[in-house]
């Protein structure tokens, strides 16, 4: 059986990210790991209460795992928000907005009727897309 545990987020500084992600967001800490051992790796996830899945903030790092280039290639599609996006649901979209945007997250789209319900986007610190959808009824 093959079941799902982590997605990942490349992030710039990853006590930002945790604060953005518990404090405005509403996630949780997951795992709060260092590794001496592997140079000080920390091994940072964020979740919802309720399910056993997270999002991993990773730090990007530096050589001999990644090149200068290629660092900073990864830097300049998550400034863009294109080296990855998050997909949350909610319940009631406009309330979860108000409720985010009263917490300082900025917007990069109001919660709008679509096709497959109600949507918005936001982005974290480090530039990350996200998405916030109240996701309609298929089923009947």
């Amino acid at each position: 059986m093959i079941d799902f545990k982590y997605g990942q987020l490349w992030v710039r500084d990853q006590q930002e990210a945790l604060e953005f992600w518990t404090e405005k967001i509403g996630l949780e800490v997951k795992v709060d790991v260092t590794l001496p051992e592997l140079g000080g790796f920390r091994w940072l996830t964020v979740g919802p209460s309720d399910l056993d899945v997270g999002i991993v903030l990773m730090a990007i790092p530096g050589g001999p795992m990644i090149d200068d280039t290629t660092r900073d290639q990864i830097e300049e599609l998550m400034s863009k928000g294109f080296a990855g996006t998050v997909f949350l649901t909610t319940d009631d979209c406009q309330a979860s907005f108000e409720e985010l945007r009263s917490r300082g997250v900025e917007f990069t789209e109001e919660p709008e009727e679509r096709p497959y319900g109600i949507d918005c986007g936001f982005r974290d610190p480090s530039g990350n897309s996200a998405r916030l959808t109240q996701v309609k009824d298929h089923s009947g």
